[in-house]
């Protein structure tokens, strides 16, 4: 595995509310790049510099993960797990009251 991958990915919702999976500090990196300069705050400023520092070999790849999540948990970015989904759904197709 390469040192800037993540263990596992972090996925996000990005343009229209369509699920991605972030699988690297390059990628958390671009996303972070990317975010708009006038809804940027500490939260990204931290995730940014820890990306920067992951990618220059300071700290560990899974430390620039967290803060890249803490990130997206805080903006509401983070992407409900496809488990949770399939047992929504589940939930909904027994419940009749639900259809």
């Amino acid at each position: 595995m390469k040192p800037d991958m993540f263990e596992r990915p972090v996925s996000i919702l990005v343009g229209l509310g369509f699920p991605t999976e972030v699988r690297s500090v390059v990628e958390a990196y671009r996303h972070l790049s990317e975010w708009p300069v006038s809804m940027r705050d500490v939260a990204h400023t931290v995730a940014l510099k820890a990306c920067s520092a992951a990618l220059c070999g300071e700290i560990e790849a899974e430390t620039a993960r967290g803060l890249f999540a803490a990130f997206a948990e805080k903006h509401d970015l983070l992407a409900p797990e496809t488990n949770v989904i399939a047992a929504s759904r589940l939930w909904r197709d027994r419940d009749p009251h639900m259809r």
